[in-house]
């Protein structure tokens, strides 16, 4: 039983948003998912097209493999890690002032990586520029997006973080291409420029969420990670998410070793960022006509048992039919795992929830793959590596096993019934 106090006059609420044009599912909602994709594709197309940046600033600078990658490395850590702290200023000063930050962080972090006198400065300017660019845009515009949507959220959702494919499919490319013509410092120089503009462009189109059903009670810190789900879900997350770095890291590699030329090896990636992107919008539009859990924990499933398929690759076909079923399975895990925590806690206040909930992938990130590559040096083989992630990947689906579905308080049932009054 929800106390009289903490129930919202749902008639007058939803009355408003309407009459603003703002109402939930709205025109205006799906202009959110417009932010949110053209914020995944620049924000993860210049992430993920450090790999066209690697071999010449090693080169320029004499740096070890070691010490380039660790840029990549910190990077991924640090916009996980800050995402409890973004997701917070979000929920406290909506996502536009957060957005912006994150454009300049991002853009001034690459332009600056384009100047850099020894590789070591690129720690300060692209890892922590990128790091907090992502960080202050992916977790404020993915709560926005939930909050914007109750009948079509995971739709939304997975065509907002289809960008993620989408900029891993276009921009590394792309990066190689004005590395080639230009070289790598003013290749760096044009998508930093680039990077500030759009994404500046979609803080423009941020805006908090109006209220609705979905908006009762805020999650409290010292509630939620108490709570049998997210304790769940973050175990789940720390363990599967080694199977979506894995590839990003070592199968370019391990296709060069094979024989695979570096355009076919490198192509690979790209494989993976098409699927991921189908995955992303076909199982968020799935997840709208079947359960969102089950989908989530066959996602994870799929996720763990593609990598049978490079165990037991043999040729260039096989590593492609890798490369497409981990895309689309991870795509689809992605995509859900917003969804999933919006369905279990709400999303009054999601954006701290999604942002402690990521900080089990900024562990994963900077641990899984120097596990990986440790256990592929000691071996000379990549066999037991392999193992290695299909074993965390499915621990982490038979954790998610224990996932319970959320009990929807009186008050909110209340005010769905009043918005569904309102449609008639």
């Amino acid at each position: 039983m929800v106390p009289i106090g903490n129930r919202v006059n749902s008639a007058a609420v939803i009355g408003e948003a309407i009459a603003a044009g703002e109402a939930l599912d709205s025109a205006r909602a799906w202009l959110t998912v417009a932010a949110g994709f053209l914020a995944c594709f620049t924000l993860f197309g210049v992430a993920y097209s450090f790999g066209a940046f690697f071999k010449p600033m090693a080169q320029e600078f004499g740096a070890t493999r070691e010490a380039t990658s660790a840029i990549f490395s910190i990077t991924g850590a640090l916009y996980f890690a800050l995402s409890p702290l973004t997701g917070y200023l979000s929920d406290r000063f909506g996502p536009r002032p957060v957005v912006a930050a994150g454009a300049l962080a991002t853009g001034g972090g690459v332009i600056l990586t384009a100047f850099i006198p020894h590789l070591w400065f690129a720690y300060f300017t692209y890892s922590l520029g990128v790091g907090i660019g992502v960080s202050c845009c992916y977790v404020p515009l993915v709560a926005m997006i939930a909050g914007w949507f109750d009948r079509r959220r995971n739709t939304a959702l997975g065509l907002a973080v289809a960008g993620i494919g989408a900029g891993t499919l276009t921009i590394p490319p792309l990066s190689g291409e004005l590395i080639v013509h230009l070289g790598w410092r003013r290749a760096y120089m044009i998508l930093g420029v680039a990077a500030a503009a759009l994404l500046m462009l979609c803080a423009a189109l941020s805006k908090r969420p109006p209220a609705g059903p979905q908006h009762v009670a805020r999650p409290r810190f010292g509630e939620f990670i108490r709570e049998r789900n997210f304790i769940v879900l973050y175990v789940s997350s720390a363990l599967a998410n080694v199977a979506t770095a894995i590839p990003f890291v070592f199968l370019p590699v391990y296709a060069r070793e094979h024989g695979i030329s570096e355009v076919a090896a490198a192509a690979l990636i790209s494989f993976i960022g098409l699927t991921s992107m189908l995955g992303r919008v076909g199982l968020g539009t799935l997840a709208d006509r079947v359960g969102l859990i089950r989908l989530y924990q066959a996602a994870v499933l799929a996720l763990g048992l593609s990598y049978f398929i490079w165990l037991a690759a043999h040729g260039y076909a096989m590593l492609v039919l890798f490369a497409l079923a981990m895309g689309a399975s991870y795509g689809g895990y992605v995509a859900l795992n917003p969804s999933v925590v919006a369905e279990l806690f709400g999303v009054a206040g999601m954006g701290v929830v999604l942002g402690t909930l990521y900080t089990s992938i900024a562990a994963t990130a900077l641990f899984g793959p120097p596990i990986v590559g440790a256990i592929i040096d000691r071996t000379g083989s990549y066999q037991l590596g392999i193992l290695f992630t299909i074993a965390t990947t499915l621990a982490g689906f038979v954790v998610l096993l224990a996932l319970r579905p959320r009990r929807v308080p009186a008050a909110e049932n209340e005010m769905r019934s009043a918005l569904a009054q309102s449609e008639i």
